[in-house]
């Protein structure tokens, strides 16, 4: 009897010590370096259409992107760069510039499909950004 108490314990330790060593793995995987994935926070673009979120994560994280797949040659490292263009459009989107140069159907999902994996409306980045009171605008 004193060894089945003894091994049912021995192996709540055992079992502890392997939650507790999960648990801290969750947390550093969870850690997120900026300098290696880019900004945590999701950019959200005004242009070409107002409520276009971009998240770095999405692309360096899960894609396994890094930094020079994009940066210098399609988009410039400063924030709001690409904003200022005249071209950054829709139609320079489609036509395989900024972000659809990957996201061309072949590579990645086409710029005209799946709309709303980036535009997100008015509302979701209020939702987003913790604003409250937005009213839907359409375009």
């Amino acid at each position: 009897m004193k060894k089945i108490l003894i091994l049912m314990v021995l192996g709540v330790f055992l079992l502890s010590g392997a939650l507790l060593s999960a648990s801290s793995d969750e947390q550093v995987q969870d850690e997120y370096d900026e300098d290696t994935y880019g900004p945590k926070d999701p950019i959200v673009w005004e242009k070409p259409v107002k409520s276009v979120v971009f998240d770095h994560k999405v692309h360096t994280m899960t894609a396994e992107l890094d930094c020079d797949s994009c940066h210098d040659d399609l988009f410039e490292m400063e924030a709001g760069a690409a904003e200022a263009n005249e071209d950054f459009t829709m139609a320079t989107l489609y036509e395989g510039g900024y972000c659809g140069s990957c996201h061309d159907g072949s590579t990645a999902f086409a710029s005209n499909t799946r709309c709303t994996t980036c535009h997100i409306g008015v509302r979701g980045q209020a939702r987003l950004l913790g604003e409250s009171g937005a009213v839907e605008k359409t375009h």
